[in-house]
């Protein structure tokens, strides 16, 4: 099984088809087993969904999607404080 980070730098591709039989069938299995990326793959369709609402469709620069990539990674982070 492929790991997760190979799985969420897959997911913009799986939502726009254009990953290829192989790599696609690895991420379904991924998928298939791991609730995190679920809720990863969640969240990239609500913000595609979020995207095409402002006429926006599609995968987003470099620059939204590494902040949103950070944002997620810290979801699950307790807050530290100081």
């Amino acid at each position: 099984m492929i790991p997760c980070k190979d799985a969420v730098t897959r997911l913009w591709a799986y939502l726009d088809r254009t990953l290829g039989k192989a790599p696609e069938t690895e991420l379904e299995e991924h998928l298939g087993l791991c609730r995190h990326c679920c809720g990863e793959l969640e969240f990239a369709k609500q913000v595609r969904g979020a995207l095409a609402k402002t006429g926006r469709a599609g995968e987003p620069t470099d620059d939204v999607r590494s902040r949103l990539e950070a944002f997620v990674k810290g979801l699950g982070q307790p807050k530290s404080e100081g």
